[in-house]
């Protein structure tokens, strides 16, 4: 018999709220640890670890990107921006940078697998031209 999932777990799994694991597109490796939050019934997410490749370090800048996130590190970058919940499991209406690109996205949240998995859509207009990426849940938090 399988033991109960612990409380705390089972509370976060009803939202993306906690810290998710990227994966990389191209190697399927983690990539980073981004930690989402809710403050005035938004959703924000920054990075606060990252899987370092070859010639990659903290002291990395976001040097594509624009305004008051120009050069700012990498590390502790607010990626996720003003997310609002369409439905128990669906947050749209929100932005997403792409710190490798410096571009910024429209985005959306999709929880799935009873919560161990958020998809997180970045698109441009509408949503079918966008790409997606499957974040896991990072339990070890």
């Amino acid at each position: 018999m399988m033991s109960p999932l612990p409380r705390a777990f089972a509370a976060d799994s009803t939202t993306p709220v906690g810290f998710w694991k990227t994966i990389d597109d191209t190697s399927h490796q983690p990539r980073s640890i981004v930690k989402i939050w809710e403050e005035n019934g938004q959703l924000s997410g920054k990075i606060v670890k990252i899987f370092y490749k070859e010639g990659e370090s903290e002291k990395d800048l976001c040097t594509k990107c624009e305004g008051e996130d120009k050069d700012k590190p990498i590390l502790g970058l607010t990626i996720l921006h003003n997310l609002q919940e369409k439905t128990p499991t669906l947050w749209d209406r929100g932005t997403i940078l792409d710190p490798e690109t410096g571009k910024v996205y429209r985005a959306k949240l999709t929880l799935k697998n009873d919560g161990k998995t958020l998809d997180v859509r970045g698109f441009i207009g509408i949503s079918l031209i966008g790409r997606t990426q499957t974040w896991e849940r990072d339990t070890e938090k």
